[in-house]
Protein backbone atom coordinates (compact mmCIF):
# COMPACT_ATOMS: atom_id res chain seq x y z
CA UNK A 1 0.00 0.00 0.00
CA UNK A 2 2.53 2.21 0.95
CA UNK A 3 4.46 1.91 -2.08
CA UNK A 4 1.53 2.68 -4.40
CA UNK A 5 1.47 5.65 -2.59
CA UNK A 6 4.38 6.61 -3.44
CA UNK A 7 4.07 6.43 -7.19
CA UNK A 8 1.04 8.03 -7.19
CA UNK A 9 2.73 11.32 -5.56
CA UNK A 10 5.31 10.92 -7.27
CA UNK A 11 3.71 11.13 -10.77
CA UNK A 12 1.58 14.09 -9.11
CA UNK A 13 5.20 15.98 -8.87
CA UNK A 14 6.30 14.81 -4.85
CA UNK A 15 9.52 13.98 -3.82
CA UNK A 16 9.87 10.15 -3.93
CA UNK A 17 12.94 10.42 -0.72
CA UNK A 18 10.29 12.79 1.07
CA UNK A 19 7.44 10.70 0.30
CA UNK A 20 9.10 8.00 1.44
CA UNK A 21 10.02 9.53 4.45
CA UNK A 22 6.79 10.29 5.50
CA UNK A 23 5.04 7.46 5.26
CA UNK A 24 8.01 5.46 6.63
CA UNK A 25 9.22 2.83 3.85
CA UNK A 26 12.58 2.74 2.12
CA UNK A 27 13.39 4.60 -0.61
CA UNK A 28 15.66 1.58 -1.90
CA UNK A 29 12.35 -0.56 -1.22
CA UNK A 30 10.22 1.55 -3.37
CA UNK A 31 12.40 1.41 -5.96
CA UNK A 32 13.50 -2.45 -5.70
CA UNK A 33 9.30 -2.62 -5.51
CA UNK A 34 9.23 -0.27 -8.79
CA UNK A 35 11.37 -2.38 -11.52
CA UNK A 36 10.03 -5.80 -9.88
CA UNK A 37 8.03 -7.98 -12.35
CA UNK A 38 4.44 -8.27 -11.93
CA UNK A 39 3.95 -11.81 -9.49
CA UNK A 40 1.75 -14.59 -11.73
CA UNK A 41 -1.19 -13.98 -9.82
CA UNK A 42 -1.20 -10.75 -10.92
CA UNK A 43 -0.73 -11.97 -14.40
CA UNK A 44 -3.31 -14.38 -14.04
CA UNK A 45 -5.64 -11.93 -12.73
CA UNK A 46 -5.30 -9.29 -15.50
CA UNK A 47 -6.32 -12.29 -18.58
CA UNK A 48 -8.63 -13.48 -15.66
CA UNK A 49 -10.10 -9.60 -16.19
CA UNK A 50 -10.13 -9.75 -19.34
CA UNK A 51 -12.31 -12.91 -19.98
CA UNK A 52 -14.84 -11.34 -17.49
CA UNK A 53 -14.93 -8.26 -19.29
CA UNK A 54 -16.03 -9.97 -22.46
CA UNK A 55 -18.19 -12.27 -20.32
CA UNK A 56 -19.87 -9.19 -19.17
CA UNK A 57 -20.12 -6.88 -22.62
CA UNK A 58 -21.57 -10.41 -24.25
CA UNK A 59 -24.48 -10.57 -21.48
CA UNK A 60 -24.97 -6.51 -21.85
CA UNK A 61 -23.89 -5.51 -18.82
CA UNK A 62 -26.05 -7.61 -16.79
CA UNK A 63 -24.64 -10.54 -15.65
CA UNK A 64 -23.16 -10.15 -12.29
CA UNK A 65 -20.54 -12.35 -10.07
CA UNK A 66 -22.75 -15.52 -9.90
CA UNK A 67 -23.79 -15.55 -13.60
CA UNK A 68 -20.13 -14.31 -14.91
CA UNK A 69 -18.90 -17.47 -12.40
CA UNK A 70 -21.11 -19.59 -13.76
CA UNK A 71 -20.59 -18.85 -17.30
CA UNK A 72 -16.78 -19.22 -16.66
CA UNK A 73 -16.87 -22.48 -14.69
CA UNK A 74 -19.04 -24.49 -17.26
CA UNK A 75 -19.26 -21.99 -20.43
CA UNK A 76 -15.45 -22.09 -20.28
CA UNK A 77 -13.84 -24.33 -18.08
CA UNK A 78 -12.39 -22.38 -15.55
CA UNK A 79 -12.00 -23.78 -12.18
CA UNK A 80 -12.15 -20.32 -9.88
CA UNK A 81 -13.68 -19.16 -6.45
CA UNK A 82 -16.77 -16.19 -6.79
CA UNK A 83 -14.61 -14.71 -4.39
CA UNK A 84 -11.87 -14.39 -6.91
CA UNK A 85 -14.40 -13.19 -9.93
CA UNK A 86 -16.05 -10.70 -7.12
CA UNK A 87 -12.34 -9.16 -6.75
CA UNK A 88 -11.52 -9.25 -10.22
CA UNK A 89 -14.84 -7.43 -11.07
CA UNK A 90 -14.30 -4.88 -9.07
CA UNK A 91 -11.02 -4.13 -9.86
CA UNK A 92 -12.08 -3.36 -13.54
CA UNK A 93 -15.36 -1.79 -12.22
CA UNK A 94 -17.96 -4.39 -13.52
CA UNK A 95 -21.59 -4.53 -11.56
CA UNK A 96 -24.40 -6.80 -12.41
CA UNK A 97 -28.19 -5.45 -12.96
CA UNK A 98 -30.15 -5.98 -10.03
CA UNK A 99 -33.14 -7.93 -10.57
CA UNK A 100 -36.54 -6.28 -9.71
CA UNK A 101 -38.57 -8.13 -6.21
CA UNK A 102 -41.64 -9.73 -8.67
CA UNK A 103 -44.72 -9.05 -6.13
CA UNK A 104 -47.15 -11.02 -8.37
CA UNK A 105 -50.34 -9.66 -9.96
CA UNK A 106 -52.49 -7.38 -8.22
CA UNK A 107 -55.83 -7.58 -6.93
CA UNK A 108 -58.71 -5.43 -8.68
CA UNK A 109 -59.46 -2.44 -7.43
CA UNK A 110 -62.84 -2.02 -5.69
CA UNK A 111 -64.84 0.12 -7.85
CA UNK A 112 -67.53 2.61 -5.70
CA UNK A 113 -71.32 3.82 -7.12
CA UNK A 114 -70.90 7.90 -8.58
CA UNK A 115 -73.21 9.18 -6.19
CA UNK A 116 -73.17 12.79 -7.41
CA UNK A 117 -73.09 11.84 -10.90
CA UNK A 118 -69.81 14.28 -11.80
CA UNK A 119 -71.86 16.94 -10.36
CA UNK A 120 -69.48 18.74 -8.29
CA UNK A 121 -71.53 22.17 -7.50
CA UNK A 122 -72.84 21.38 -3.94
CA UNK A 123 -76.86 23.22 -3.50
CA UNK A 124 -75.70 24.67 -0.20
CA UNK A 125 -73.12 24.68 2.41
CA UNK A 126 -72.15 21.33 4.21
CA UNK A 127 -74.43 19.31 1.09
CA UNK A 128 -71.53 17.55 -0.92
CA UNK A 129 -68.15 16.33 0.56
CA UNK A 130 -65.65 15.56 -2.11
CA UNK A 131 -61.89 14.27 -1.61
CA UNK A 132 -59.23 13.45 -3.72
CA UNK A 133 -57.94 10.23 -2.99
CA UNK A 134 -54.28 10.59 -4.27
CA UNK A 135 -53.28 12.21 -1.58
CA UNK A 136 -54.50 8.90 0.47
CA UNK A 137 -52.36 6.01 0.92
CA UNK A 138 -53.32 2.71 -0.11
CA UNK A 139 -52.01 -1.09 0.64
Amino acid sequence: MGFRLVQELAAQGFPVAVTCRILKVSTSGFYEWRHRPACDRDREDAELANTITAIHAASRQTYGVRCVHAELRYGHGVRISHKRVWRCMKLVGLQGVHRRRWRGPKPEAASWPDLVNRQFIAEGPDRLWVTDITQHRTP
